[in-house]
């Protein structure tokens, strides 16, 4: 096994698109991985997702066979966040959901060693309010990866009220060795990224809605127009409009301003289970692989 920075057993907790993402990153840096989600039976789920994304590049000639098996080595599902007793930091990419993130911080702060550092991967969440449900309140900090995890450049390093020079000291030396670039935000709704984001991604939904284009024309006008590499309806397909709703909300109660409000077809889609790419069908239809439909 490697170390980076001290660092070298990370435990992740959720096993889905993000915590799959961020267990492969870790585990292809030589870092030892302990993966966890609701049960057992999940984690092994999403190791196995993970080795169907490597044996894709694999076939492509993008990755050898030998380094996939030392990959997928370095990754251990577990039954429950209780066996992180060996872990450095761990890294909380659940829902985005508060009640189960405070849930689920009060147990890795009970499983995590003395000195063990508490992150989250949390896109709008207080990070300043988890931390002060722990008893490490220094030590907790937000590591808001960009999705998908392997090939995003970015981490977003959020210091909450309490979190230490030390803690942000170590986990930008974490990030940066696990070939990152970091940008540092104080603990503010929506932090950095999402602040300029969401509002994008509801003002296309927003013209999407009042018939101003439609949804094809609306992405090629951001790629062509404003030369971004996916159209905003793409990207909160990619997202997860649950994610992308849920970001809104926060934005709009926390800051109370309405140019945060979230589309009345965003709320519309979600209440019926349209969260994009990952339930086959958001803005775009898509197969069972995520791959767009025509």
């Amino acid at each position: 096994m490697s170390e980076i920075a001290g660092f070298k057993t990370v435990g992740v907790v959720g096993a889905g698109q993000m915590g799959g993402g961020i267990a492969q990153v870790c585990a292809a840096h030589g870092l030892k991985v302990l993966l966890s989600d609701a049960s057992l039976a999940h984690a092994e789920k999403g190791k196995a997702k993970i080795a169907s994304g490597l044996d894709r590049l694999v076939a492509k000639g993008k990755m050898d066979a030998a380094a996939k098996d030392a990959l997928l080595a370095n990754i251990q599902p577990v039954d429950s966040v209780a066996e992180f007793g060996t872990c450095d930091i761990a890294i909380e990419a659940a829902t985005e959901n508060v009640e189960l993130k405070l849930a689920i911080f009060k147990r890795l702060d009970e499983a995590l060693p003395k000195g063990a550092l508490l992150s989250s991967n949390t896109s709008s969440i207080s990070l300043t309010k988890l931390a002060a449900h722990t008893s490490r309140p220094e030590l907790v900090i937000g590591m808001h990866w960009m999705n998908p995890p392997p090939v995003m450049k970015l981490i977003e390093i959020v210091r909450a009220v309490q979190t230490s020079d030390e803690t942000w000291k170590r986990t930008v030396a974490l990030s940066e060795g696990l070939g990152k670039t970091v940008a540092s935000s104080n603990d503010a709704p929506g932090f950095m990224v999402n602040r300029i984001l969401i509002p994008m991604l509801c003002e296309a939904i927003f013209a999407l809605q009042e018939g101003v284009g439609r949804a094809e024309d609306i992405d090629t006008g951001a790629k062509l127009g404003l030369n971004h590499p996916m159209g905003p309806l793409e990207l909160a397909d990619l997202i997860g409009l649950d994610t992308v709703l849920a970001i809104a909300d926060v934005l709009h109660r926390d800051l109370g301003d309405s140019k945060y409000r979230a589309p009345t077809m965003l709320k519309n889609y979600v209440a019926a289970g349209w969260m994009g790419r990952k339930s086959g069908r958001g803005f775009y239809k898509y197969d069972d692989k995520g791959a767009k439909l025509a």
